[in-house]
């Protein structure tokens, strides 16, 4: 039997919208990017299903309305049933998928690697329109109410509209721009190979603030409670304040390897992968480290949060189940190849693929 789905009303700029409750519609689950979920999993993960692809998958799935939608380097996009994985249909790009794709309104937006931005229609796969640029597409799109935002390779942070007309266009220097841009009422973040953290208008495009961050950033940054976490190429996790334009804390790895993935961020806890094969959990208010749990392999995949426990893949082709509070070891679960992509968790069960393109879904027995 299929989960009983609840319908929410949110109110956010200016906007009405609907959405399923348990909804992981973007990269890390919400427009704060915090890569936390309310949603609720077993004590102990049971493999539900698996759907090969043709090539390795290094995004993260959207989950909307029991729908799976999961790029896959083999050109495709596709669509499968939360319930049991069954192909509802499949849309061919010109190059490879390397992002997550993102789910607004029964539409699918997704890039590829040769910079093509497509707009389709999430019950069909049908193409609604497309928007070209300049280099290839590692950013996952986010909303900020009826603007759709996402960085490029070509050093730019775009803005379109609903239908695919471009708005502005906000010029990260240096470099492409990898993470997804986290969005907090009027503003959106950005970084890139500047390092700096751009503060950017929404409705403008115009730069308000540009933070030094110490080094190039490939992590989208998470916000919340006024405070913005990202993980640094120089080896250092950074939480920046919002209001007062300023790092509040910077936490450096000693063993020397950088921060690529993103972090999820708790009411206590920021919790970050590092490629030094470590998962660490700093203290959200001090940047100090309570815990660190060390896998077999670099963690370039983005860690999850779920009530009490913390959900990551590695490069040592597991999936790991971590108790949050004490950093150790619940569950690991072997898979058919490394994990770079990142987890999604919709309707009890939670979703990964694996270089090797296999999409797994986990959930009760």
């Amino acid at each position: 039997m299929k989960p009983i789905r609840f319908v929410a009303v949110l109110v956010s700029f200016g906007f009405v919208a609907l959405l399923a409750a348990g909804d992981w519609p973007v990269f890390r689950g919400n427009g704060a990017q915090d890569g936390v979920s309310d949603d609720k999993l077993p004590d102990k993960l049971h493999q539900i299903w698996a759907v090969k692809t043709g090539d390795s998958i290094e995004g993260a799935p959207a989950i909307v309305d029991g729908v799976v939608f999961i790029g896959s380097q083999d050109q495709h996009l596709y669509a499968l049933d939360l319930d049991d994985g069954k192909e509802r249909w499949r849309y061919k790009f010109p190059a490879p998928i390397k992002t997550s794709p993102a789910v607004r309104k029964g539409r699918v937006y997704v890039g590829d690697l040769d910079g093509k931005f497509v707009c389709l229609d999430a019950a069909k796969g049908k193409e609604l329109w497309k928007f070209q640029v300049e280099s290839e597409i590692s950013s996952g799109a986010n909303f900020a109410g009826e603007k759709i935002l996402f960085g490029s390779g070509d050093e730019n942070l775009y803005c379109l509209d609903a239908n695919g007309k471009k708005q502005w266009v906000f010029k990260v220097p240096g470099g492409p721009v990898m993470g997804t841009p986290a969005v907090d009422k009027n503003v959106t973040f950005v970084s890139g190979c500047d390092s700096k953290m751009h503060f950017v208008d929404v409705d403008t495009g115009n730069e308000l603030a540009a933070i030094d961050v110490g080094g190039q950033t490939g992590a989208t940054p998470a916000l919340r409670d006024g405070m913005l976490y990202v993980g640094t190429m120089s080896n250092t996790v950074l939480a920046i304040d919002i209001a007062k334009k300023d790092i509040a804390w910077g936490y450096e790895s000693t063993r020397g390897q950088p921060f690529y993935a993103s972090a999820a961020v708790t009411d206590k806890l920021v919790i970050a992968g590092c490629r030094d094969k470590r998962i660490y959990a700093l203290d959200r208010a001090k940047g100090t480290e309570k815990w660190s749990f060390a896998t077999e392999g670099r963690i370039e995949g983005s860690p999850v949060v779920v009530g009490s426990r913390v959900y990551a893949g590695s490069m040592d082709e597991k999936l790991y189940v971590i108790d949050l509070n004490k950093g150790t070891e619940l569950q690991s679960v072997k898979l058919d190849g490394p994990v770079t992509g990142s987890i999604a968790v919709s309707g009890g069960r939670l979703v990964v693929g694996t270089q090797n393109g296999t999409v797994y879904c986990f959930g009760p027995k």
